[in-house]
């Protein structure tokens, strides 16, 4: 194998699935500085701006919203852009059919976030484990506050599940599929985007060496909404409800980050290894258990929906936008298919 070949796909047309990531990676990183720099600029008058006219609650959910919005079409644009250009792919190819199924299983995750942090608080509670010490905090500026909070978390989830799931995991199963078969490519892969996902959280606030451990097994959870349906509507409806129902609902922090306002306002007496302590509840025992109550979980819908629960064959094998021919502009129907099996 010569080194076109470790490089390049001549079957798909396309480089390897390695190559793609780091081209994605160059991508991400060339759109950031332009709009890192222009963030700089600008935020800081900005919010003085919004505080001074609006009040400082206005202010400070506007930046955030515009921050976290910056990062999450940074990452989206970058996906389109190494999806259509590298990847042969439509960005709904990662994920994204937005059809009556998808809104229905997006749905069910964003049920099922609400409910097992409404579980956890429940438990928490009862035990003692505790204390609630008021409700819709802060008063003043909450609802300006409380929406940033939503507009933040459905970014987050929507940004980090394409990212992750929709584009590492896939192109890494894609890649060791031919290797490790589709069932091995799957569980590595899985294991692998989960484990950067552990990573991305590493140098947040108060974390721990279970904190971390804990995020790549919440990576885990969200993968296999991903690897049973193909899409990203499980894990993106999943994250955003289990960020904001366990900060701006229940005033836990947020892997390790605090909130500007939530409807209740909680002080943790349990055991740090019970609860997660000053990181949230995801880094504790009790996290771990609503992880594997919604892994279980997502395993039944799936299984209620389609009757089956299987590895979706999207995931390994890809769907490739056909390519414009260069002497005529036609398109070039033929399409990538895998090799038969022996």
């Amino acid at each position: 194998m010569g080194l076109r070949d470790v490089v390049w796909n001549d079957a798909e047309r396309r480089p390897r699935a390695l190559f793609r990531v780091v081209l994605l990676i160059v991508v991400s990183a060339l759109l950031a500085v332009g709009t890192s720099v222009g963030a700089t600029i600008g935020f800081g008058s900005l919010r003085a701006w919004l505080a001074t006219t609006f009040g400082e609650a206005v202010g400070t959910a506007v930046v955030a919203v515009v921050g976290i919005a910056l990062t999450g079409g940074t990452v989206t644009l970058s996906v389109l852009i190494a999806g259509r250009y590298i990847d042969r792919r439509r960005l709904r190819d990662f994920g994204l059919r937005l059809d009556r199924d998808w809104w229905l299983d997006c749905g069910f995750g964003l049920a099922l976030g609400a409910g097992l942090m409404a579980l956890l608080f429940l438990v928490t509670l009862a035990a003692g484990w505790v204390r609630v010490t008021g409700t819709v905090q802060p008063r003043s500026g909450f609802p300006v506050r409380f929406a940033g909070l939503v507009a933040v978390f459905v970014v987050v989830g929507v940004y980090e599940e394409l990212l992750l799931r929709g584009y590492l995991l896939t192109n890494a199963a894609e890649g060791l599929a031919g290797i490790l078969g589709d069932r091995g490519a799957v569980v590595s892969a899985t294991l692998l985007s989960s484990l950067v996902f552990g990573l991305a959280h590493a140098n947040n606030p108060n974390v721990t060496m279970l904190s971390t451990l804990a995020i790549v097994v919440a990576g885990v959870m969200l993968a296999v909404g991903y690897v049973l349906t193909g899409e990203l509507a499980v894990p993106i409806g999943l994250h955003i409800t289990w960020n904001l129902f366990q900060g701006g609902v229940f005033g836990f922090p947020v892997s390790g980050l605090g909130v500007s306002a939530s409807v209740v306002a909680v002080e943790e007496t349990g055991p740090n290894v019970v609860t997660g302590g000053a990181f949230g509840p995801e880094a504790g025992l009790l996290g771990l258990g609503a992880m594997a109550v919604g892994t279980a979980a997502i395993a039944a819908w799936v299984r209620w929906r389609t009757g089956d629960l299987r590895i979706d064959s999207a995931v390994t094998t890809p769907e490739l936008r056909p390519e414009r021919d260069a002497t005529d502009g036609s398109i070039d129907g033929d399409r990538w298919e895998p090799a038969p099996e022996d």
